[in-house]
């Protein structure tokens, strides 16, 4: 099938859709925006309930015999150099899922990397699948964990080799990138198939400055969030599939599972619209956004107290095998206070949004969205949080505990501890219990936690003094943590 990247087929679509005055009695019910509340229309605009059409038996036909969505999926596939693409509206926590499914089944085992986003474990919890823990490459002096080595996979698939796949995530939200090559390599010659979770990644295609691609480095399916890096609308993701390792209409069995049957066309067409710019103005634009990080990353170098994490610092033997430098990553330890309080009181007084916060770090993600008139505000509230940083010390502090003490035992599979019957108990008596939940400081959303892991004091005090600082906790029971969700003893005997 022929590809011109002129083309943008769900758009076009929603533009005929216009032209010739549609009429639907179909959802939705607003009925392009007569039926929606006039303080609704006069916050979000009518293009927004405009755009907001059915799929099919609206963009397309009942029949989708335009192939409107198709097309625009083969467009996207050819311009990230894959054999089958798949557009997602429920973002990449559903399409990690859909992709671990056609990898693995019930009861089967997969290779997953342990610094995983919760939407991996999600899926191992809904699908029964018995993860093997592959260990991350740990920084100890900056309490930071890089994607696992080769090496890791190998040592793991040794240990296992009936495991169906490996899943590993590159790059993190902090910009650090695996051996995607090699990974791949240690998979393929098992006959073996690799994910990888490459939500932070869309823009990587673009740009050969940039670290590798994970359909170039040889991986079988890669998810990626169109939402974060790219110009997608919140929730836009894709996955992509190459080789004959996984069947395409299995894969697309697997999304159809778990995806929604209402579709948002205005999503498929931020998808859609972000391929079209990327093939025809992606490295122009990508060219700008890393000389700009450049600048910006030295400027902010030099103010007092500031460290801005690079490549020398993430990359070497034994941690990251290659670096993003758009998401500017900054140590503010020498302020003495955390990323916590820093992110709270830029948002206060400079109405400024800090991407990560942690106990030493802030992050700034900057995009191919960005420019000088942005980064010189971003610059200018930094200088003010640091001229500010007697106000800011002595912030809670968190007790990080070493790597080893960080990782748990996994006592029961993911899927059992989380639909067992389960208990409250008070923080102080959960050291020793099997967890029933997962427990994950967000952004960048990497459980601590996991349903099946036997907890211990040093991972409770690193989240309970978390909480303290400031520390997001969205998905326990009690998000102060007053008290941990576990497994009732009677049934985990």
């Amino acid at each position: 099938m022929g590809v011109n990247h002129d083309e943008a087929p769900v758009l076009e679509a929603l533009a005929r859709y216009h032209d010739v005055d549609e009429l639907g009695f179909t959802p939705p019910g607003h009925k392009q925006a007569r039926g929606a509340d006039p303080r609704a229309r006069a916050v979000l605009g009518d293009a927004v309930f405009f755009g907001d059409v059915l799929a099919n038996g609206g963009l397309d036909d009942r029949l989708a015999r335009h192939r409107v969505l198709e097309r625009a999926e083969v467009l996207m596939a050819d311009a990230v150099h894959a054999d089958h693409t798949y557009f997602s509206t429920c973002g990449s926590s559903l399409s990690v899922k859909a992709a671990m499914l056609a990898v693995t089944c019930p009861g089967h085992r997969l290779l997953v990397g342990r610094d995983a986003h919760k939407s991996v474990i999600a899926g191992l919890i809904l699908s029964g699948v018995e993860p093997v823990w592959v260990e991350p490459l740990w920084d100890t002096a900056r309490h930071l964990a890089h994607p696992p080595s080769a090496a890791a996979y190998e040592e793991a698939f040794a240990e296992h080799p009936d495991a169906d796949g490996a899943l590993v995530t590159s790059p993190t939200p902090y910009g650090a990138a695996a051996d995607l090559a090699g990974i791949a390599e240690v998979c393929h010659r098992r006959g073996k198939p690799l994910i990888v979770d490459e939500a932070w990644g869309a823009h990587l295609p673009f740009h050969e400055e940039l670290p590798s691609w994970a359909m170039d480095a040889g991986a079988d399916i890669c998810v990626t969030s169109i939402h974060k890096m790219g110009s997608g609308l919140e929730q836009g993701s894709v996955f992509h599939l190459q080789g004959d390792l996984i069947d395409a209409a299995e894969l697309a069995s697997r999304a159809d599972l778990l995806g929604t049957t209402s579709p948002n066309v205005l999503i498929y067409a931020g998808i859609d619209a972000w391929r079209r710019q990327m093939v025809q103005q992606g490295r122009e634009l990508m060219s700008g956004a890393l000389e700009l990080a450049a600048r910006t990353r030295k400027a902010i170098e030099q103010i007092e107290g500031f460290h801005v994490n690079d490549a020398d610092d993430f990359c070497g033997p034994t941690l990251a095998a290659d670096f993003d430098p758009l998401p500017v990553v900054i140590d503010i330890s020498e302020l003495g206070t955390s990323g916590y309080r820093a992110a709270d009181w830029l948002r206060a007084n400079h109405h400024l949004d800090i991407h990560l916060g942690d106990h030493r770090r802030i992050g700034a993600q900057l995009t191919h969205a960005d420019d000088e008139q942005t980064c010189a505000r971003l610059l200018t509230a930094l200088r003010d949080l640091a001229a500010h940083a007697d106000d800011l010390r002595d912030a809670p502090a968190v007790a990080v505990p070493p790597p080893p003490l960080l990782r748990l035992e996994q006592a029961r599979l993911p899927r059992d501890a989380y639909f067992a019957r389960h208990t409250d108990v008070p923080v102080a008596r959960a050291a020793g219990r099997i967890a029933a939940e997962m427990i994950t400081p967000y952004p960048p959303g990497i459980p601590v936690v996991l349903p099946g892991e036997r907890l211990t004091k040093p991972v409770l005090e690193y989240l309970t003094t978390g909480v303290r600082a400031g520390m997001f906790l969205p998905d326990p029971a009690d998000s102060g943590l007053d008290t941990v969700r576990v497994v009732d003893e009677e049934s985990a005997s």
